[in-house]
């Protein structure tokens, strides 16, 4: 059964910087060697996590680049701005407004403690919920 987690941000840290936590997730996925797309809302917000993803901690290399050349196929991360197509990855970890529907066993559905957010992944928890993905909630 795919699962899909929300994590709904309300520390300080990741009120200011909510990038902070999707790297944070990424770190973790390539630790357990999880093939992981980042679905980013846009390409400026792909841009950015490209950047953040070489500068957000020293200790941390995470081979990534923004999809869309021949090297998609065996890089570690990729970063997807709308309109790129990319073969499904076991992780997706979704910023975008729509659910990440596909053939991924698990979805990281990271939202900003903007309430505008939130309404929206009340939405997305619903039509997981409806498709019969297993869900967890976590407060960050």
């Amino acid at each position: 059964m795919p699962r899909a987690d929300f994590y709904l941000i309300a520390k300080p840290r990741f009120r200011e910087d909510p990038l902070l936590l999707v790297c944070e997730l990424v770190r973790k996925a390539f630790a357990g060697e999880q093939p992981t797309v980042i679905l980013a809302r846009s390409q400026d917000q792909a841009e950015e996590i490209d950047e953040r993803l070489w500068s957000f901690s020293d200790d941390a290399f995470i081979p990534h680049q923004i999809a869309g050349d021949d090297d998609d196929a065996i890089t570690a991360v990729l970063i997807v701005p709308p309109g790129i197509e990319v073969e499904d990855r076991p992780l997706a970890i979704n910023l975008r407004d729509a659910c990440a529907f596909g053939n991924h066993a698990r979805i990281l559905e990271v939202v900003a403690a903007d309430p505008a957010e939130r309404d929206g992944s009340r939405r997305r928890w619903k039509q997981y919920q409806s498709r019969g993905y297993e869900l967890t909630k976590h407060d960050m």
